[in-house]
Formats: structure tokens, C-alpha cells, sequence
């Protein structure tokens, strides 16, 4: 009796897989939904899209790596990711090898050169890591099978196909991130519609493969989002007793300055000559906690990516960078 009902349950396991694999994302009514949407609004080719979706397939593994982010390990144990003998030498040789590029965006965007650097490093290895994933499977696969965060994906897959009619891209071959980010710079769909730039005006902007575009395109981006030319990014702190702890904050906005800070026993170890507000930082260790105030400019950084921790990254290792260059240049 047992192996028969076994023997039945395998078949009924089976017709489920066959029904499920021949099943396309163009027959759910969501995605349905989104495809009028795309035709009404922006004027798509239904077919055109039905065959889009009909390709593009939900990936377990997209769900899996985006519930497992870097930025939800403690600081001692995200920092030794980026801050590496490595990836500082590799971001000196890209400084070395974009030097003209890099100090034109300097000139044009008020960002450091350093600070492009570090984030093409951060982001991709300097471009040696831009994603292995379709984007239409990523986007389609959090638009859809993601719901805390759906209708933010919905949005970016959106971008994404608007994108791709723009610039002329075949929406089934363009890879990046499991998240959707593309290229040199990762830039989401609707970052590379807002913010990417054709630098060295050849009249397309390929942030895949050409550092040019993506050394302009992240300048823009830091100077669209307020980067200020010649301020601080942020500065060791420290703390007199545990009053600190009544302002510590999960935000990233700014919201405290010198004087009140040193009302709660805390202080920097170089401080801007300006007052402005300060956000107070608390990176965890294995042992001491570790202090920061970051100032304007560090936000803006977070602004690429809403975490304290990347941001923190991406400054250390522009300052190592930047140390390791003019040594060489020095000697």
C-alpha cells in the first residue's frame, strides 16, 4: 500500500514540475499587469514584451543573496572585505592608469579622485567584478517573488526596459548584479537614466566597459546628490564616559554639531573649521567599539548605498589608496 501511494505521489510531484517549469512569467496575472502598464504608459509592444517575459526566469539564488547582505555583518568583519593589500594596490594602478580622466572629473564634479576610485573599487574590483546575473531575471525575480521590497523593484525593472529602448540594449543579454546593478560603477536602472554620463562624448554612454563613461557617471551622480569640493568626509572620535549612548541612531542623516555633541563627552580628532551638523557613529569590534562623526560629504556617500558601514569603506580605502599612491610618487 505504501509503495503505491508513493509510486502516485511521485507521479502527481512530477506533473506539478512539468506544469510549473511550462508556465511562463507572461501568464501571471502580475506580471500581466505590469506588461499593460508598460503599454499604456510608455507605449511598449505588447508581443515585443510577452516575449521578454516569456524568457525571463525567477532565480531562487537571487532571493537567497539579496536575504544575505554584506552590510548586515558587524564592522570587524565587513571592513577586512574591502580594506585589503589587494584591492588597495589594484586601486592605485587604476588611479595610475585613468589619471587624466580621473582629475577631469575631479575639476568638473568637485570629487576626489580617490573617492571615484574607492567606490569602482568597492562596488566591482574596478570593474573586474560587474555581475554574472540577467538583469531581467534579478529584476524580474525581486519584482515579483520579493514582496518586501516589490514595488521598489517594479519601479527599477521599469527603468530597466525604458533603459534598454533608450540605449538600444537587448534586454535578455545585459548582466549585472543580483540586485539589477550594472557595470564599472553598478548603477541601478533608474541611477544610469538619472545620473550616467557620456564623458568622453562619443554619444553613448557604455558603463560595461569603457571607465571613462563610468568615472564621469559617478562623479555626476556624488555632485547631483551635493558632494561639497574641499570638506571633509569624516573623522575618528572619541567618547569621555557612556552619555554617547543617548545619541547613538540607526539613521544616516546628520542631525547633531560640535557643541551639542560635547555635551554628551564627545569629540573629533580634527574638526571642520565651519560648524555643520554631524552624524555620531558607533562601529562595532571584536573588543571597543569604534568612534566616527561623519560630516556632509559622508553622507552623500550613502547616498550610493544606504549603509554606514559601505560608506565607512569606501573613505578608508580612498585614504589608503591615495596614501599608497604618493608614496610611489614620491619615491
Amino acid at each position: 500500500m505504501n509503495t503505491i501511494k508513493s509510486f502516485f505521489l511521485l507521479i502527481s510531484l512530477l506533473g506539478f514540475i512539468h506544469t510549473a517549469s511550462s508556465d511562463t512569467l507572461s501568464s501571471r496575472t502580475d506580471v500581466k499587469q505590469f506588461i499593460d502598464e508598460m503599454v499604456n504608459e510608455h507605449e511598449f509592444d505588447e508581443a515585443n514584451l510577452k516575449n521578454i517575459f516569456d524568457q525571463a526566469k525567477i532565480r531562487e539564488s537571487i532571493i537567497k543573496a539579496i536575504s544575505r547582505p554584506a552590510e548586515a555583518k558587524p564592522w570587524y568583519k565587513y571592513r577586512p572585505i574591502f580594506l585589503t593589500a589587494d584591492r588597495i594596490k589594484l586601486g592605485v594602478k587604476f588611479l595610475q592608469e585613468n589619471e587624466e580622466t580621473l582629475r577631469r572629473a575631479e575639476q568638473k564634479y568637485g570629487v576626489p579622485v580617490e573617492i571615484i576610485v574607492a567606490i569602482i573599487g568597492v562596488e566591482t574590483r574596478y570593474g573586474k567584478h560587474a555581475g554574472k546575473y540577467k538583469v531581467i531575471n534579478s529584476l524580474s525575480t525581486l519584482a515579483f517573488e520579493y514582496p518586501k521590497r516589490s514595488r521598489f523593484f517594479r519601479s527599477e525593472l521599469k527603468h530597466f526596459l525604458l533603459l534598454c529602448r533608450e540605449q538600444g540594449l537587448d534586454p535578455m543579454q545585459v548582466k549585472g548584479s543580483y540586485a539589477g546593478a550594472m557595470g564599472i560603477p553598478q548603477f541601478i536602472s533608474s541611477s544610469y537614466r538619472s545620473y550616467a554620463a557620456d564623458f568622453d562624448s562619443d554619444n553613448k554612454i557604455d558603463i560595461w566597459d569603457n571607465p571613462v563613461d563610468a568615472i564621469g557617471s559617478v562623479g555626476n551622480y556624488f555632485k547631483v546628490h551635493g558632494w561639497k569640493a574641499g570638506e571633509m568626509v569624516a573623522t575618528r572620535a572619541e567618547v569621555e564616559n557612556d552619555k554617547y549612548l543617548a545619541v547613538l541612531s540607526k539613521g544616516l542623516e546628520l542631525h547633531m554639531n560640535s557643541s551639542e555633541l560635547a555635551q554628551y563627552g564627545i569629540s573629533g580628532k580634527q574638526m571642520p573649521e565651519q560648524d555643520m551638523k554631524i552624524k555620531f557613529l558607533e562601529y562595532e569590534q571584536k573588543k571597543e567599539p569604534e568612534f566616527w562623526l561623519g560630516f556632509h560629504n559622508f553622507y552623500v556617500i550613502t547616498r550610493y548605498n544606504h549603509s554606514a558601514l559601505y560608506a565607512m569603506a569606501v573613505y578608508q580605502l580612498s585614504t589608503e589608496i591615495l596614501k599608497k599612491y604618493n608614496a610611489q610618487k614620491s619615491s
